[in-house]
């Protein structure tokens, strides 16, 4: 845990992902789309991508990708990303994070 921890430290997004995965993408977007500018590392082009998805494994993460934290906590996948969205309750989590400003 200790590279995903490095990974994540004093970034308010970090979205893992995989240069193939179209959700991934779609995170993304949503999250540039509310003014956030999420740190994208793409597991499938660095050096320790394995690394980092095993570590996300022993961390409770279930799926491969997207694996989004926010404000240096697993939010986890698409799902609950969207989730977080219709409760209303993304762009406040982003605002805490400071990844917004709005």
């Amino acid at each position: 845990m200790d590279a995903v921890n490095s990974m994540i430290q004093e970034k308010p997004v970090v979205i893992f992902s995989k240069s193939s995965c179209c959700m991934s993408h779609s995170i993304e977007s949503l999250m540039r789309g509310f003014g956030a500018n999420p740190t994208i590392y793409q597991l499938d082009q660095i050096p320790n991508g394995q690394q980092i998805e095993r570590e996300l494994v022993v961390m409770g993460f279930r799926q491969s990708v997207p694996a989004v934290f926010i404000g240096q906590q697993l939010i986890g996948n698409e799902r609950q990303v969207m989730s977080l969205l219709v409760q209303n309750q993304l762009v406040p989590l982003l605002k805490q994070a400071g990844a917004i400003w709005i």
